[in-house]
């Protein structure tokens, strides 16, 4: 039975990915023996899937420098519908391959890219800003690590000017690091394959994160090998718009695609511009906030909380919490410091009771997560600053009475 809320996903993933979105889209069975599909074929769309002819665009840093970026566009071929296999699992240790069959049979969404990219970069970047929609969009929580997104890359290289090579296929890779790990890889293979007078076989390979190079898996079916059928217990998937809505249909059984289009949130290009134009603080500032689980929205109740300017907490954030994070390995949503806290430490910084100095001595100890206050901490270890000009040199008169052989060493000098 099709699933209602697959085909709404489907549909709004298109929608957000500019395609067209098919009214009728058909189902089709492909044929294929192995140990993770127990049903002994896959349903798919492989003639008229649910949208088509889309494009993603998506930025990256040219040298590494946040402050150089370029935005590029994939194409997007289509959007298809389809039932997920299971899952085998390879004991290397004691030569044998264990299969989880707990998501055999659940609906999986496939978006297939045109090959416009080249390199592992792109192809990162590419595919985190696809998972930045798929996640403000609903349709999946697109955590790689958990399986809820996967990347098959097709790789081929030629010369310029003349047609693709042969493509061999990496399977199910479960980290954006790993993607550009192992495109780059497998592109210097196939390379240096062809100029050693090699062929390139059409074969599926698996990237080893442990050795950092791709393996082979097995040879690439042909699409004659998969005899595709029509299939027979789901009939063509019908969508409609607010023309071709029948005025007499009921809601619950039909998907409008004009009601999708209305309710779709605002996605992360848009999210980007606003953080720019509202707060004032740079582009590159603003892919960081959303690149980060979180943080976009950690920053702005900062921002609500404190007297101190976007521009300047920003900063804070960027440079200081964060390197807190990866140190840890943690995200936003996992740290010690809350929003609250750090716009109260903030406040104390913005108010000149604390300098910046001592203000990274406090969020040090904040990260300890030990639950005092800023102010708890600046009082304790006495790092307020001294507005009052009498006090100043009431101390600075101890000083130089406390240590009179060093002023006369000083003044002798």
């Amino acid at each position: 039975v099709l699933n209602r809320r697959c085909v709404e996903a489907a549909v709004m993933t298109g929608l957000a990915l500019n395609c067209s979105i098919n009214k009728k889209s058909l189902f089709d069975r492909k044929h294929y023996f192995y140990a993770d599909l127990p049903a002994g074929y896959q349903i798919t769309q492989q003639r008229v899937p649910i949208a088509v002819n889309g494009s993603l665009s998506y930025s990256l840093c040219i040298d590494n420098k946040m402050s150089q970026m370029v935005t590029k566009t994939v194409r997007i071929k289509q959007i298809q519908l389809e039932q997920d296999s299971g899952k085998s699992l390879h004991d290397d240790t004691r030569s044998q391959t264990l299969v989880d069959l707990n998501r055999a049979g659940v609906g999986l969404m496939e978006v297939v890219m045109e090959p416009d990219m080249c390199c592992g970069e792109e192809a990162a970047a590419a595919v985190r800003e696809l998972q930045l929609i798929l996640q403000t969009l609903g349709s999946s929580q697109a955590v790689m690590a958990e399986g809820q997104l996967r990347v098959d890359a097709n790789v081929s290289v030629h010369h310029p000017g003349e047609p693709y090579g042969v493509r061999t296929e990496v399977k199910n890779i479960n980290s954006i690091r790993f993607l550009a790990k192992a495109i780059d890889y497998e592109i210097q293979r196939q390379i240096e394959e062809l100029e050693n007078g090699g062929t390139i076989l059409n074969e599926t390979r698996a990237f080893d994160s442990k050795l950092g190079c791709t393996v082979p898996m097995r040879d690439k079916e042909g699409k004659q090998d998969y005899r595709f059928m029509p299939e027979p217990n789901l009939p063509p998937l019908i969508l409609y718009d607010a023309k071709s809505l029948p005025a007499n249909m009921n809601h619950q059984q039909v998907i409008n695609i004009d009601w999708i289009h209305e309710r779709l949130p605002d996605l992360p290009s848009v999210k980007r511009k606003k953080l720019v134009e509202q707060y004032g603080i740079l582009p590159e500032h603003s892919f960081t906030l959303l690149n980060e689980d979180g943080l976009a929205e950690f920053f702005e109740s900062v921002v609500k909380q404190t007297q101190m300017k976007p521009k300047k907490v920003i900063g804070w954030i960027l440079k200081d919490l964060l390197s807190y994070l990866k140190q840890h390995s943690l995200t936003v949503k996992e740290s010690p410091v809350s929003s609250f806290v750090l716009a109260d430490l903030l406040n104390l910084l913005e108010k000149k009771e604390i300098s910046s100095t001592a203000a990274k001595q406090v969020l040090a100890e904040l990260w300890k997560g030990e639950g005092k206050t800023p102010l708890e901490i600046v009082k304790e270890q006495k790092l307020e600053l001294l507005q009052d000009q009498k006090e100043l040199e009431q101390i600075c008169q101890a000083v130089i009475d406390g240590h009179e052989n060093e002023v006369i060493m000083m003044v002798l000098g």
